[in-house]
């Protein structure tokens, strides 16, 4: 029997989710605060430059999951695409993430990979055998000065604290690579959609089950006419901050125009404190296969999330993962509605996870439905 279901976001957890029940026969309704779909990916066509515009900043698909490979390239054709960042530290360019040809010329050496190995062993801080925090954690692994160069300023202006507050747990993994790779990411399938992530979720929207409304914020209340909820916005929202806010970075973007090729990559970082930005994108780069004579590029600033500012980056810190705990224990006593997606989940999730998570959150409802079993808050916990 078909059933009518409400997306909260049309950003991909509620264009997926919404596309797999669509598809299984039932009545689709999204909505969304913004005037556009596509959520923080939304691309656009700049008039001024013919440039595809990555509005809310760079998003760069990466994957080891074929099926979702197979599902993105389902919607629209993805191009190659690596991703070779560079960044400016103390007066000269370097390829990150940190790599053999890196290493040489930070220290003015003609190192082979077992060479640079041991040399970087040397740097680091021996001392430290059980690293707390992001700064210990990098001069355990790489040293002081490498950490000085690459890490420390810039990650004092993207988290607007000292390194020595954050958790080890932000610096996942040794930073660095001892051969001349420069590819940024290691997945087997990276690419960029050719007409944009907008057009790639539009074509997605694009049911006869499916019905989008924009400009519309949804409110509680809203739910007793559906048959289940799938909520993308923040989590604290849905409560309507009752309990507080939950910690969020967000960026801003100073946007200017160029006259030819500004920095001849699509990502530039700045890791000297004394630099305000953390980066600058030119998003021309980012389509490759396009030929432009003018380019758009963003400054990129980081702070902290106002109440009416976008949010990017979940803090997690101690005081927010004790009030998530509050919000989603509260979460749990809802009925019908299930939290998805990096707002719903106070989580950051990378494109393909995002995707793939929804996928399994409507395989999940329609097996749950078809047994009689109720269907979970939280498919993935925000805990």
């Amino acid at each position: 029997m078909a059933e009518k279901f409400l997306m909260v976001g049309a950003g991909l957890s509620g264009a997926v989710i919404g596309r797999e029940l669509a598809q299984a026969g039932h009545e689709v309704e999204i909505v969304d605060t913004r005037n556009h779909i596509a959520g923080n990916c939304h691309t656009e066509r700049d008039d001024e430059t013919g440039v595809m515009v990555h509005v809310y900043g760079p998003h760069i698909f990466h994957t080891d999951d074929a099926e979702v490979w197979s599902y993105v390239n389902g919607f629209e054709t993805f191009m190659p695409f690596k991703n070779r960042v560079k960044t400016t530290s103390g007066g000269q360019v370097y390829s990150l993430p940190v790599n053999l040809h890196t290493i040489n010329q930070f220290f003015g050496k003609t190192f082979r990979p077992e060479e640079a190995r041991a040399f970087i062993e040397a740097q680091a801080d021996k001392s430290i055998t059980d690293p707390q925090t992001f700064e210990e954690q990098a001069l355990r692994f790489v040293g002081k000065d490498l950490y000085e160069a690459f890490f420390k300023g810039y990650t004092q202006k993207q988290w607007g604290c000292s390194p020595t507050e954050l958790p080890a747990s932000i610096l996942k993994r040794l930073p660095v690579r001892f051969n001349y790779d420069d590819n940024y990411f290691f997945h087997k399938f990276q690419g960029m959609p050719e007409n944009g992530y907008t057009r790639m979720v539009e074509r997605i929207l694009d049911h006869p089950n499916i019905t989008v409304k924009l400009g519309v914020h949804f409110d509680r209340s809203q739910a007793v006419d559906f048959a289940h909820v799938f909520y993308s916005g923040p989590l604290d929202g849905y409560f309507a901050y009752e309990l507080g806010r939950l910690g969020y970075r967000t960026l801003d973007f100073e946007r200017f125009t160029y006259e030819g090729d500004y920095q001849g990559c699509a990502v530039m970082n700045y890791g000297d404190f004394s630099v305000p930005y953390t980066r600058i994108t030119e998003h021309k780069h980012f389509s490759p296969w396009e030929e432009q004579a003018k380019s758009v590029c963003y400054r990129e600033f980081s702070r902290s999330c106002e109440p009416d500012d976008v949010p990017y980056y979940p803090i997690r810190m101690v005081k927010e993962k004790a009030l998530l705990a509050d919000y989603a224990a509260r979460a749990e006593r809802e009925s019908r509605v299930t939290f998805v997606g990096r707002l719903g989940t106070y989580r950051y999730l990378d494109m393909d996870v995002t995707i793939r998570e929804a996928l399994d959150t409507a395989r999940l409802y329609l097996s749950k439905k078809e047994q009689g079993i109720k269907m979970p808050t939280f498919v993935h916990s925000p805990i």
